[in-house]
C-alpha cells in the first residue's frame, strides 16, 4: 500500500495513540524510529477497509506496553457491527452472552462478565444494570476504535479483573479539516417479516483561532429492530410425593410455558466533543455522550401449571397395581403411565399473562479533561466526569387470566419433552365421570384454540420502576519523563449512588374488571401466529392499544403504592492512589506498580425486623492493594514476548449489597441482598508471544492463569415459603437467589490468533493480481476452570466450573477486498457455560447455556471514493439459544445414581435471520 498523503495518516495514528493514553496509562505507547516508519506505511483510505483497519489496529497493539487487542474502524469511522459487544466479539479471547439474539455482555478469555469493566475514553462507566456492563446499549457508531486490555495495570480500577473494554470516541482532530460521514439502511428479520432501520451521521471541523486550534465534532445514530421470538420454557423439580420405585432420579416438569414475544428494540445516541489545543504543550477536551437502549415488548405468556394438583398424588412407595384408572391429575404419577418426559395430565390450570413492557436503559456521561506539559519532562493530566445511568424496568400493564377451579373447565394436556428442541403439547377437553372415590378423568375431544378454555380475568398490575445511578469521578496524574523511563503517580476519587424506586398499582379481579374486559377474546386480536414454532395449539395476541388504554384507566382510578421491599439506596466511595513506572531498555520495557483502594459502602432499605417493617442500614469498608508487573521483550523488530503478573477484585453488584430482598413478579424471582459479602480476589499471570509479519499480518499464542479467592456465586433455589405472599399472589414457587462467597478456585487456558493476507505474496508466488484480495482472520481460546462450592444442607461441598466460562471460544473469518469490492464471512462459536448453581435436591440441577454460534456475511462496494453501498446478513445459521439443567453433578455429590438422568431443556428461543442494506457517504 502506498500513498502521497502520509502526514495526515501519521497524525491520525499519533492522535489515536494519544486517545489511548487517555485510557489506562498501561496503554501508553513508546514510539521508536522503527515504529514511526511503520506508521508511515499505514494508509487508511477506505478503499480496503478491512485490511487497512487491521493494519492500524495491529500497529497500536504492537507498540503498547501491556497486552491489548484492538478493533479499529476504517477511515469513515465505522465498525461492521451495530453494537459494541458484537464488534468486540470478533477479537481474540472475547465471547459474548446474548439476549433475544443480540450480543449483550462481554466475557474476556472465558471469564465471568462481572470481571470486565467498561470505559469511554478511559473513564470507567457504570452500566445501568450495575457492575454487569451491558454493551448492547452502546451503538458502535460512536466509536473510533475499541481497545480491549487483558493485562491489568495500576492505573485501572481494582474491579478490573479480566480486563477493560475502552470505547475511544472520535475527535475532529482525527481528520484533516471539515468531515461529514453518514449511513442509512433498511432491513428485515425473516421471522415474522419484521423491519429494521439504521442511520448515523458525524460532522466535524477544525478551526485555527487566535487562542489555538479548536476541533468540534457532533454525531448521532439510530437503530431499530422489530422482532418476533419463538420460545418455550420448562421448569423441573423433584416431587416429594413421588415415592414409587425409581423415584431417586426422576425430575418432573411442574410448569411448561410459551413466551411469545413481539419486540421493538432501539438504540440511539447523540454525542458532542470540543477539543482545544492552545499550544503544543496543552490540550483540553470537553465531551458528552447520551446513549439509550429501549425495549418495548409485548409478551403473550401461556403457562400450564402441571403440578397444581400435586397434593392428589399418593406418596406410597409400593409398586403400581394393575388398575390404570385416572383418579388424580396424573402429575408425577408413574402408575398413571406418565414419565418425566412424556405423558398426559388431566384438568390443569392455565395461568396466562399478557404483559406490555417499556424498558429503557440510558447512559449520559460528561467529561472535562486536560493534559499539560508543565515543565521539562513533567506532565500533568486531570479529568472530571459525571455519569448518570438509568435502568427503567417499567411495565405498562400486565393482565392475568387463570383457569377456574372446576376441573372440567380446564384442559387436559398431553406433553412430550423428549426432543430437546421442541416442547410438544396437545390440548383436550377434560371429562369427569363418577364422584367421590369413584371419580375418574379422561381426555375428551382435542382442542386447538387455547383461548376457547374459560380463563377469567384475575388481576391487573402497572409497574413504575426506575433504578438511577449517579457517578462522580475525579482523577489527577503527575508523570515524569526520564531518558529511559516514565514515572507516574495518580489519585482517583469515585462516588456512586444507586437508588431503586419501584411503585405499583395492583388490582384484584373485581378492580381489574373496571378498567379492561373480563373476556379475553374482547381484549385480543384475531391475528395468526407470527412465529414458526409448532406449539400444538393456536392463540390470540393481546391488543397493545387496549393494554395501554387499560393502563391509563388504572392510573386515573387508582394510586401507585411504593414497593418498599424492593426499594433501596446503595452508596459507594472509592479512594484510590497508584504508583507505576515504565522502564525502557534496548530489548523492550518493564511496567510495574501498585494501586491501593479504600472502599466504603452504605446500603439503606426497608426490611422486616421481627414482624415490623423498618429502615435497615448496613455499612462496610475495606482497603485493598493491587500490585502488577509487565515485561515486554522484543525478540526482534517483528516478534514480542510479553509476561505479566496482575491482580484485581470483583465486588458484588449494588443491588447485591442492599440489606433486603427484591421481588419480581413478572419474572417469578426473589433476590436477596448480602451487605457482608466479600469481594472476589484474583491473581493472574500471562505469557504471550506475538509475531507481526511484514508487510502485514499477525500471529499470536499465549497462556494465562488466575487464582481466585472468596469466589462470588449466586445461590439459587425454590423459595418454598409463603412469607412474601400478598395481594393474592403465591410466591412460594419463585426462584430465590442471592450472592454468597465460596471457596477458592482457578481458571487457566491458552489463546491463539492469526490475521493473514495473500496480497504481500502474490508477486513472489507468481499468482494473479486479483488473488491478492483474499485474507483470513482466526482466533481460539481454550479454558479450564474450577471453583469450590461450599455445602448447603444435604448437599456436600463440590467442585464446579466458574459460572460464565466456556471451555472454548473461536472465531474464523475470510474476506476479499479488491477493485472497490469488500466481502466478509465471519463465524463465531462458544461452548456451553454454567449459568446458575443449584443448592437443593428439589431443583432440576445446575443450569447451563448450550453452545452458541453465529454466521454473518457483509458486502460493500465503493461506487465512488465518497459513496458506497452495503449489504449485511446476520444469524445465517439461525441456531436456537438453549438453556438446560443438568442434575448429574448435583446428584453425584450426594451419592444418588444418575444413570437415567439426562440434561433437560428449560428455555429455548429462536430469532430468525436478518438482512439489511443501504448506502454510506464520506466527505
Amino acid at each position: 500500500m502506498t500513498s502521497t498523503r502520509k502526514r495526515p495518516v501519521r497524525r491520525d495514528l499519533i492522535l489515536c495513540l494519544l486517545a489511548s493514553a487517555a485510557a489506562p496509562a498501561g496503554l501508553a505507547i513508546a514510539q521508536t524510529p522503527a515504529a514511526e516508519a511503520d506508521a508511515e506505511a499505514i494508509v487508511v483510505t477506505g478503499t480496503r477497509p478491512i485490511a487497512e483497519s487491521e493494519a492500524l489496529a495491529l500497529e497500536i497493539q504492537k507498540n503498547t506496553d501491556s497486552l491489548v487487542t484492538v478493533a479499529a474502524s476504517d477511515s469513515v469511522g465505522r465498525l461492521p457491527d451495530q453494537n459494541i459487544a458484537q464488534a468486540a466479539s470478533r477479537l481474540p479471547g472475547i465471547s459474548v452472552e446474548r439476549d433475544q439474539g443480540q450480543a449483550r455482555y462481554i466475557n474476556l478469555r472465558g471469564s465471568p462478565k462481572t470481571w470486565t469493566t467498561l470505559s469511554f475514553d478511559g473513564i470507567n462507566v457504570v452500566s445501568p444494570e450495575g457492575r454487569d456492563a451491558r454493551f448492547d446499549s452502546i451503538p458502535s457508531a460512536i466509536a473510533a476504535k475499541i481497545i480491549v486490555s487483558k493485562a491489568v495495570t495500576p492505573d485501572m480500577p481494582g474491579e478490573t479483573v479480566a480486563g477493560n473494554v475502552n470505547v475511544v470516541t472520535r475527535s475532529a482532530f482525527d481528520y484533516d479539516g471539515f468531515h461529514l460521514a453518514g449511513k442509512a439502511g433498511l432491513g428485515f428479520a425473516e421471522l415474522g417479516d419484521r423491519k429494521e432501520y439504521e442511520a448515523n451521521m458525524v460532522v466535524s471541523d477544525r478551526f485555527d483561532t487566535g487562542i489555538g486550534e479548536i476541533g468540534v465534532l457532533l454525531s448521532g445514530s439510530y437503530y431499530e429492530r422489530n422482532m418476533i421470538t419463538d420460545n418455550f420454557e420448562n421448569d423441573y423439580e423433584r416431587v416429594s410425593r413421588d415415592q414409587r420405585p425409581g423415584n431417586a432420579t426422576r425430575f418432573w416438569v411442574h410448569e411448561t410455558e410459551n413466551k411469545l414475544y413481539r419486540l421493538t428494540r432501539k438504540n440511539w445516541s447523540v454525542s458532542g466533543r470540543l477539543d482545544w489545543k492552545p499550544d503544543d504543550r496543552n490540550t483540553i477536551s470537553a465531551r458528552s455522550i447520551y446513549t439509550i437502549f429501549t425495549d418495548d415488548e409485548a409478551r403473550d405468556n401461556y403457562r400450564f401449571d402441571l403440578d397444581d394438583r400435586e397434593s392428589d398424588l399418593s406418596n406410597s412407595s409400593a409398586a403400581c397395581g394393575a388398575s390404570t384408572a385416572n383418579t388424580t391429575s396424573g402429575y408425577a404419577d408413574i402408575c398413571a403411565g406418565n414419565l418425566p418426559q412424556k405423558g398426559i395430565i388431566y384438568g390443569i390450570d392455565i395461568r396466562q399473562r399478557s404483559t406490555l413492557r417499556a424498558f429503557r436503559q440510558s447512559v449520559f456521561t460528561n467529561t472535562l479533561e486536560g493534559s499539560h506539559d508543565i515543565a521539562d519532562g513533567w506532565k500533568l493530566s486531570w479529568v472530571g466526569n459525571y455519569t448518570e445511568s438509568k435502568d427503567d424496568r417499567s411495565v405498562v400493564g400486565e393482565a392475568t387470566w387463570d383457569s377456574p377451579s372446576t376441573r372440567t373447565l380446564r384442559p387436559t394436556v398431553a406433553y412430550d419433552f423428549t426432543d430437546p428442541n421442541h416442547s410438544r403439547l396437545t390440548l383436550f377437553n377434560t371429562v369427569q365421570t363418577g364422584t367421590g372415590a369413584a371419580t375418574r378423568y379422561t381426555a375428551g375431544a382435542q382442542v386447538t384454540a387455547v383461548d376457547s378454555f374459560t380463563k377469567p380475568l384475575s388481576g391487573f398490575t402497572v409497574l413504575d420502576a426506575v433504578d438511577t445511578t449517579k457517578a462522580y469521578t475525579g482523577r489527577v496524574v503527575l508523570a515524569r519523563e526520564l531518558d529511559d523511563a516514565t514515572l507516574k503517580a495518580g489519585f482517583q476519587y469515585d462516588r456512586r449512588n444507586k437508588i431503586a424506586d419501584e411503585n405499583q398499582i395492583t388490582l384484584n379481579a373485581a378492580q381489574a374488571a373496571t378498567v379492561l374486559p373480563t373476556d379475553y377474546n374482547q381484549f385480543s386480536l384475531d391475528q395468526k401466529f407470527l412465529g414458526k414454532i409448532p406449539m400444538g395449539y393456536t392463540f390470540r395476541y393481546f391488543d397493545q392499544d387496549k393494554m395501554r388504554a387499560a393502563s391509563q384507566a388504572a392510573q386515573k382510578a387508582f394510586a401507585f403504592t411504593p414497593n418498599s421491599g424492593n426499594n433501596y439506596n446503595v452508596k459507594e466511595e472509592v479512594f484510590a492512589g497508584y504508583l507505576m513506572g515504565t522502564v525502557r531498555y534496548d530489548w523492550g520495557s518493564v511496567v510495574g506498580g501498585v494501586r491501593v483502594e479504600h472502599i466504603r459502602n452504605e446500603g439503606r432499605a426497608i426490611g422486616t425486623i421481627g414482624a415490623t417493617p423498618g429502615l435497615v442500614v448496613a455499612e462496610a469498608s475495606q482497603t485493598l492493594a493491587f500490585p502488577s508487573l509487565h515485561v515486554n521483550y522484543d525478540i526482534d523488530d517483528t516478534k514480542k514476548l510479553r509476561l505479566s503478573f496482575n491482580s484485581g477484585a470483583a465486588r458484588a453488584d449494588y443491588d447485591q449489597l442492599r440489606p433486603n430482598v427484591v421481588v419480581n413478579d413478572a419474572a417469578g424471582t426473589i433476590s436477596g441482598g448480602n451487605p457482608a459479602v466479600k469481594p472476589e480476589r484474583a491473581y493472574g499471570v500471562d505469557a504471550y508471544f506475538e509475531w507481526y509479519l511484514r508487510p502485514q499480518g499477525y500471529l499470536m499464542i499465549g497462556t494465562f492463569y488466575k487464582k481466585i479467592e472468596d469466589v462470588l456465586y449466586t445461590s439459587s433455589r425454590t423459595f418454598n415459603s409463603t412469607a412474601l405472599n400478598s395481594n393474592g399472589i403465591d410466591r412460594s414457587d419463585y426462584v430465590y437467589s442471592g450472592i454468597v462467597n465460596g471457596g477458592t478456585g482457578r481458571i487457566f487456558g491458552m489463546e491463539a490468533a492469526a490475521q493473514l493476507q495473500l496480497e504481500p505474496w502474490t508477486q513472489d508466488l507468481g499468482l494473479p493480481e486479483f488473488l491478492g484480495g483474499f485474507g483470513i482472520s482466526a482466533n481460539v481460546t481454550l479454558n479450564d476452570s474450577k471453583v469450590e462450592k461450599p455445602g448447603v444442607g444435604a448437599i456436600p461441598a463440590r467442585n464446579v466450573r466458574l459460572p460464565g466460562t466456556s471451555d472454548f471460544v473461536y472465531n474464523i473469518g475470510g474476506y476479499y477486498e479488491k477493485y472497490g469490492l469488500s466481502l466478509r464471512l465471519q463465524y463465531q462459536n462458544r461452548s456451553k457455560w454454567l449459568d446458575t448453581i443449584a443448592d437443593t435436591l428439589t431443583d432440576g440441577g445446575d443450569t447451563y447455556w448450550d453452545s452458541d454460534d453465529e454466521l454473518d456475511f457483509s458486502a460493500r462496494y465503493a461506487i465512488t471514493k465518497n459513496v458506497e453501498i452495503y449489504f449485511d446478513a446476520s444469524n445465517l445459521l439461525n441456531h436456537p439459544g438453549r438453556r438446560f439443567s443438568d442434575p448429574a453433578s448435583l446428584l453425584t455429590a450426594t451419592g444418588i445414581p444418575t444413570k437415567s438422568v439426562t440434561n433437560q431443556t428449560i428455555e429455548w428461543e429462536r430469532f430468525g435471520r436478518r438482512y439489511s442494506g443501504g448506502v454510506r457517504v464520506n466527505f
